[in-house]
């Protein structure tokens, strides 16, 4: 019954501090989430500026098929299709809304 009683308190010792630690990780756990959504939400400024070079890239892609588009409904225009003609206005329009949101960069 001696060794009992030394080992029983061993034990009980020892799940104190498995308990402790329990309750240190389980009192942390919300800053670690937190951390880790602060991360998740936060963009990087290269990520940024990754994201404007793609919307960038994708707006001059619109814009260089919307001035194809137009050049050969204006073609077909001038050779009497009055409906080409409209569909060239319209396009036209596209092409002035878009051009403002394209940064303009003369050739050297």
């Amino acid at each position: 019954m001696r060794q009992i009683v030394p080992l029983a308190l061993l034990a009980a010792l020892a799940l104190q501090g498995c308990l402790a630690k329990t309750a240190i990780d389980v009192a942390a756990a919300p800053v670690k989430v937190a951390g880790k959504a602060v991360d998740l939400a936060t963009t990087s400024q290269s990520e940024a500026d990754e994201k404007r070079g793609r919307e960038l890239r994708k707006r001059e892609e619109r814009l260089g098929k919307l001035e194809r588009r137009y050049r050969d409904q204006r073609e077909d225009c001038e050779g009497g299709d009055r409906k080409a003609c409209d569909k060239a206005r319209e396009t036209y329009e596209e092409i002035e809304r878009l051009r403002p949101t394209i940064p303009y960069e003369p050739e050297d």
